[in-house]
């Protein structure tokens, strides 16, 4: 798997496939998108029309808490593939846990590891797991996932969850990894864009804070999939592979640690609350 990826989360479909387009163009070989995102037809859109071989793109995609169980996590793998227009899935991870029908959860992980033995998919995974949820999925699992997908930014670090990911051979990859617009709604913090810390360090680089935010998760073995729509910040996201940070530059950003959460509390995802229909392909 690439370690950066195109993320595509609130994307409107008519944007996703300029997008997805230009981070092609850029050299992105990663696009991870969601059946919850709405926009799946769309990045397989953007796929076709770049004419490049199936095996050059890794796509990534999340299954919906409403489509939870056994039975209907293989459906929404169907449903997923058809809007992608692919096969097979490289990497499919269930999107969130449902700890207050967490045997639904265990039934859908059931589902991807049958996926997986079928050949349908290439890796199964996970996201926005706590150790507890990974504990409990451990226990019964034949597969250890490959990747729990979690909100991860200089400002909220998640460090018990990696360290257990880390533990267990699970790859840490991290959504809004330089600080997504959800950190910021309670205004109670500034940027992460607008840190001084990471300013400095910018300059020091020549590159911008973006820039550093995805190197220090690289040099720190994440894997990221920033956002944009933009064409312009699509490359500079891509544009990390030409200089490291130091030690005492890279233990600087993992100081700034505020433990706030900015998503939703994983512990408070249920049905009721967040369940949608996912539409047939």
């Amino acid at each position: 798997m690439p370690s950066i990826g195109l993320g595509v989360f609130q994307t409107p479909p008519h944007e996703t496939r300029t997008a997805v387009e230009a981070a092609l163009a850029t050299g992105y070989r990663h696009v991870d998108t969601a059946a919850a995102y709405g926009n799946e037809r769309e990045v397989g859109d953007a796929l076709r029309a770049a004419g490049m071989a199936r095996d050059e793109v890794f796509i990534e995609t999340k299954i919906w808490i409403s489509d939870y169980g056994y039975n209907q996590t293989l459906h929404g793998f169907e449903k997923s593939a058809a809007k992608l227009g692919v096969d097979r899935i490289d990497l499919l991870i269930l999107h969130q846990a449902l700890p207050s029908a967490f045997e639904k959860t265990l039934q859908a992980y059931r589902a991807l590891e049958s996926l997986l033995d079928q050949g349908k998919v290439r890796a199964i995974g996970v996201s926005n797991f706590m150790v507890d949820h990974l504990t409990a999925l451990l226990e019964k699992a034949t597969v250890v996932p490959a990747v729990n997908q979690i909100e991860l930014h200089p400002y909220f670090q998640q460090r018990a969850v990696q360290t257990f990911g880390a533990e267990h051979g699970i790859l840490t990859q991290a959504w809004s990894p330089i600080g997504g617009i959800t950190f910021y709604r309670n205004g109670s913090h500034g940027s992460t864009l607008e840190d001084p810390v990471i300013g400095g360090i910018a300059r020091a680089h020549g590159k911008s804070p973006a820039q550093v935010m995805l190197r220090w998760h690289l040099q720190r073995g994440r894997s990221v999939i920033p956002k944009s729509t933009k064409p312009h910040r699509i490359a500079e996201n891509f544009d990390v592979f030409d200089f490291d940070l130091t030690g005492s530059e890279l233990a600087a950003i993992d100081a700034l640690d505020t433990d706030q959460r900015g998503g939703p509390e994983p512990t408070e995802i249920t049905l009721e609350s967040f369940g949608r229909e996912i539409p047939e392909a």
